[in-house]
C-alpha cells in the first residue's frame, strides 16, 4: 500500500527532476556551461598554437638569415694571384667575418624583439576575444584604451620616448649585441642585451649598466666595419727626430706581423708624423687599421714593442731619469 508520505516523496522527487530538466533545457544554461567554456578553450588553444607557431617561424627566419653567407669579392680571376692580392683577399675575408658576426648578432636581437611583440599581440587578442565571448562589450573598452593611451602618452612621455628610440635604433642598426659602444657619461663597454626600452652594457670593470634608449643622445660604436689603433710616442728633444721616426715605424711594422695580432690587422701601420711639439718632447703618431674591437690589443702590443726598440736604439723619452734627477755624467770633471 502506498502511503501519503511516499506519494509526497515521489512528487517532490519528480518536481526536482523537472526543475533540473527545465534548468538544463534552458539555452542560457547550456550556453554558460558548454558553449562558452568550449569557445574560451578553443580561443586559448588557438592563441597557444599561434604564439608557438609564430615564435618558431621567427626563429626559423632568424636562423636562415643568420646562416646566409655573404659572397666575397674575387681577386685575380686569371692566373696566379700575387702576394699583395692574397693579402688583400685575406684582409677582406677578415673584415667580412667581423661584419658577419655583427650581422648575426643584430638578427638575433631583432628576433628576440619580434618574439616579444608577437606574444603581446597574440595574448592581447585572446584576452579581448574571451571578454567578447563572456558578453562584455569591448567597443567602449577599446575607446577607453584609446583615451588611456593618449593620457599615457602625455603622462609617460619618457617611456614612449624610450620605445620609439629603441625602434629607430634597431631599424637604423646603430649598434647590436656584442658591439663595444660609448653612450656618454663615461659609460663604455660591450652591449649584452638590447630591448625596445633598455640597452644593457657591461663596462671594462664588469659593471652592468642599464641605459634607457631615450636617454642615449649620442653613441660611438667601436665595432662597426673597422677600428683604428692609435699610438702616441713621446720622444725627447735631444734625439734625432728622423732616426726616431724610422725606429718607431719599423718597430710597428714588425709588431703587426706577430701571430698574436696579425689576424686582427687589416692594413700596414702608418706613421702620421709629429703631431705634438712641446718644450721637452716631440710626439709621433702611429695608426693601424684593425678589425672591429681589436684596436686595443694591437695598441697595447705596439706600445710595448716600440718602447723596447727605442731603448735598444738609444732613443730616450722625456725625462728618462725622472724630473729634476741628475743624469749620469752631468757633473763629470
Amino acid at each position: 500500500m502506498i502511503t501519503a508520505q511516499d506519494s509526497n516523496t515521489e512528487d517532490s522527487v519528480g518536481q526536482t527532476v523537472d526543475a533540473v530538466n527545465t534548468w538544463w533545457d534552458n539555452p542560457a544554461t547550456r550556453e554558460w556551461l558548454i558553449d562558452k567554456p568550449i569557445e574560451i578553450g578553443i580561443t586559448l588553444i588557438v592563441a597557444l598554437i599561434a604564439h608557438w607557431g609564430l615564435r618558431k617561424l621567427i626563429d626559423r627566419l632568424a636562423r636562415r638569415s643568420a646562416n646566409k653567407k655573404a659572397k666575397l669579392p674575387a681577386f685575380a680571376p686569371f692566373g696566379r694571384r700575387s702576394r699583395e692580392e692574397e693579402e688583400a683577399s685575406a684582409q677582406m675575408s677578415a673584415m667580412r667575418k667581423a661584419q658577419e658576426g655583427r650581422r648575426q648578432a643584430r638578427v638575433h636581437t631583432l628576433a628576440d624583439v619580434g618574439k616579444s611583440a608577437v606574444g603581446i599581440f597574440v595574448w592581447l587578442w585572446a584576452f579581448l576575444a574571451i571578454l567578447q565571448t563572456l558578453g562584455v562589450n569591448i567597443a567602449p573598452l577599446l575607446a577607453s584604451a584609446g583615451v588611456a593611451g593618449v593620457a599615457l602618452g602625455f603622462g609617460a612621455q619618457s617611456l614612449v620616448k624610450d620605445f620609439l628610440s629603441g625602434i629607430f635604433m634597431l631599424l637604423e642598426d646603430q649598434y647590436g649585441v656584442g658591439d663595444t659602444v660609448d653612450v656618454g657619461d663615461g659609460i663604455i663597454g660591450d652591449v649584452e642585451e638590447v630591448t625596445l626600452r633598455v640597452t644593457t652594457i657591461r663596462d671594462i670593470d664588469g659593471t652592468l649598466w642599464y641605459v634607457r634608449n631615450g636617454e642615449i643622445l649620442r653613441i660611438g660604436n667601436y665595432s662597426d666595419e673597422f677600428s683604428i689603433a692609435r699610438i702616441q710616442v713621446p720622444v725627447g728633444l735631444s734625439n734625432d727626430a728622423e732616426k726616431a721616426a724610422d725606429v718607431i715605424l719599423s718597430s710597428a711594422q714588425k709588431t703587426v706581423q706577430d701571430e698574436a695580432v696579425s689576424d686582427a690587422v687589416i692594413d700596414e701601420p702608418v706613421l702620421n708624423g709629429v703631431t705634438d711639439f712641446d718644450v721637452d718632447h716631440l710626439s709621433f703618431r702611429v695608426s693601424v687599421k684593425t678589425l672591429p674591437g681589436q684596436q686595443w690589443a694591437v695598441q697595447r702590443l705596439i706600445m710595448a714593442r716600440v718602447l723596447q726598440d727605442m731603448q735598444a736604439a738609444g732613443i730616450t723619452t722625456p725625462y728618462p731619469h725622472g724630473i729634476g734627477a741628475q743624469r749620469p755624467g752631468d757633473f763629470d770633471i
